[in-house]
């Protein structure tokens, strides 16, 4: 061994084991720092997990929505309604070809739509309907629609409050078909919350609703929107029903409840919807709550009716710039008809004549006028200031009572204000005019003959064979082509008479087929 190497050997090895020492120490301490990042990293791993959710402590938002709801539900009420149904029979007739063996007629769903029913024999069916109300007279009187209540045998009321199945008897006060609107009272010891009712005048497009009622039945229900419209005229010839048009939603079950602006006041009852599926489709209407209130207290009035005045005048429904063009006026109501026998004919007014003033107040359109003279009570006078031929002229002209004047026209009795029914003779039945509609339907001549609507069961016309829907064109020989004609010839018929009819059988027409059907009346 080479004692230079040896040497070598010897003296480097102190050295030598420094440096494995500095290597050991140096990964050792390397080691340690990793260690410590790797824990740090599980530790803020760790941090990640989820944290208890506490419940924090109820506070009192600025919500005007929730404001208005809580202060106006207490008087928004649900009404629950009975009514009894009578379905119209149906007479299975024998001996025709015609007839198959379950009875089915292509033209039972065309006399259905005229008469109601399905012409199945069966009894009285009991309908259950729902609306809403609003309290408006702590004393128990609300206001509703006159459909939710319209031919109830029992009307009941529930208040916010009380226990399920707690209802209150309610009566009607009175009705006004014009405007679709009702007033029902119940007694109550409870002290009842009142809404206030606003003025619709002041309403405008853009502004804030809530409509507040029972649709489909669940009560206190809140919806929102904004007025979409206001003067719409969505019922041909009511000239009283223009309504303020809503985007909040209305559904069935709605109806008679309030539509409330953002200062808590009632400004219209909700009525309508307009919809091709019976459920919100974004277009609601509500009754006006000006009007709303004229006709409130009319009808908690003696006579619990609306009158409303009338002169006897017609007019163009819809402004034509062209009819002012020609009768030489700016603005004005035009007569197109003068009603024989009214305030406006003894008055000297004529077709062509242009209304320009009520008392001296300027009228522009059809609804100022009506608006106007439908607010004065029969047998107020009014000056009327009109154009004719270029020239200005006044006339004095008494208001008469509309329902009086127009009970023929509108299809109500004077009194009553509800539809004419027809009465039930002695052959027991009753009938009705044939219209152009159900002309063309049945391939007749128009105005020929009388359509049976009903059959009274067992009595003399059901005997003979006569059912819904037949047409009857001659008794005994004696044309009927209307409902005088029918009852005229139905009058002198007596106890122990042959009476043949003429018949044409339903579904018969576009056949021809008319037959005779004939008995002794007992």
């Amino acid at each position: 061994m080479d004692p230079q190497a040896g040497g070598l050997s010897t003296r480097w090895k102190p050295a030598y084991t420094l440096t494995i020492l500095a290597t050991l120490t140096l990964g050792i301490l390397i080691g340690t720092i990793i260690s410590k990042g790797v824990r740090g990293q599980e530790s803020k791993k760790n941090s990640d997990a989820p944290t208890p959710l506490t419940i924090p402590s109820p506070q009192q938002l600025s919500n005007q929505f929730s404001q208005i709801a809580k202060e106006l539900e207490p008087s928004v009420v649900n009404i629950n309604t009975e009514s009894t149904i009578k379905v119209p029979q149906r007479r299975r007739r024998g001996g025709s070809d015609q007839d198959g063996g379950d009875d089915q007629n292509p033209f039972d769903d065309f006399f259905d739509r005229f008469f109601g029913g399905n012409g199945a024999n069966q009894g009285p069916i009991r309908e259950r309907s729902l609306g809403s109300g609003v309290i408006v007279d702590a004393k128990g009187y609300i206001v509703t629609n006159r459909h939710v209540v319209e031919k109830a045998d029992r009307i009941r009321v529930r208040l916010e409050g009380d226990p399920p199945g707690v209802l209150h008897d309610a009566k009607v006060i009175g009705a006004d078909q014009e405007t679709d609107l009702a007033v029902i009272k119940i007694d109550t010891e409870k002290t009842l919350p009142v809404a206030k009712l606003g003025n619709s005048e002041g309403m405008q497009v853009g502004d804030w609703v809530l409509a507040v009622g029972s649709p489909f039945g669940l009560s206190e229900t809140v919806t929102a929107g904004i007025v979409s419209a206001k003067g719409r005229n969505i019922v041909p010839n009511r000239q009283f029903q223009s309504f303020i048009q809503t985007d909040a939603a209305i559904n069935p079950g709605n109806s008679g409840g309030p539509l409330v602006n953002m200062a808590g006041e009632v400004i219209g009852i909700n009525t309508a919807i307009l919809t091709d599926t019976n459920a919100y489709a974004g277009v609601g209407f509500a009754m006006p709550s000006n009007t709303v209130i004229t006709v409130y207290n009319q009808l908690i009035g003696p006579e619990h009716r609306v009158a409303r005045g009338s002169i006897g005048i017609e007019f163009a429904a819809q402004e034509n710039p062209a009819i002012a063009r020609v009768y030489g006026v700016n603005s004005g109501v035009t007569i197109s008809n003068v009603i024989a026998g009214t305030p406006a004919d003894q008055a000297g007014l004529q077709v062509g004549d242009t209304i320009i003033s009520v008392d001296g107040k300027s009228v522009k359109n059809g609804d100022e006028l009506v608006a106007d003279i439908a607010g004065r009570k029969p047998g107020t006078k009014v000056s009327l200031g009109f154009v004719r031929n270029g020239k200005k002229q006044e006339a004095g002209v008494t208001v008469t009572d509309r329902a009086k004047l127009f009970s023929a026209r509108l299809g109500e009795e004077e009194e009553g204000g509800e539809p004419a029914a027809p009465k039930e003779s002695k052959l027991g039945l009753t009938v009705r005019a044939v219209t152009s509609e159900m002309a063309d339907r049945l391939d007749i001549a128009a105005g020929k003959g009388v359509i049976v609507q009903d059959v009274k069961p067992g009595a003399f016309a059901d005997d003979v064979g006569l059912a819904r829907g037949d047409v009857i064109l001659e008794i005994n020989k004696q044309a009927v082509n209307s409902e005088p004609d029918f009852n005229r010839v139905a009058a002198t018929l007596k106890s122990g008479q042959d009476v043949v009819f003429l018949v044409l059988q339903r579904g018969a027409g576009r056949q021809g087929g008319t037959i005779f059907l004939a008995g002794t009346l007992p």
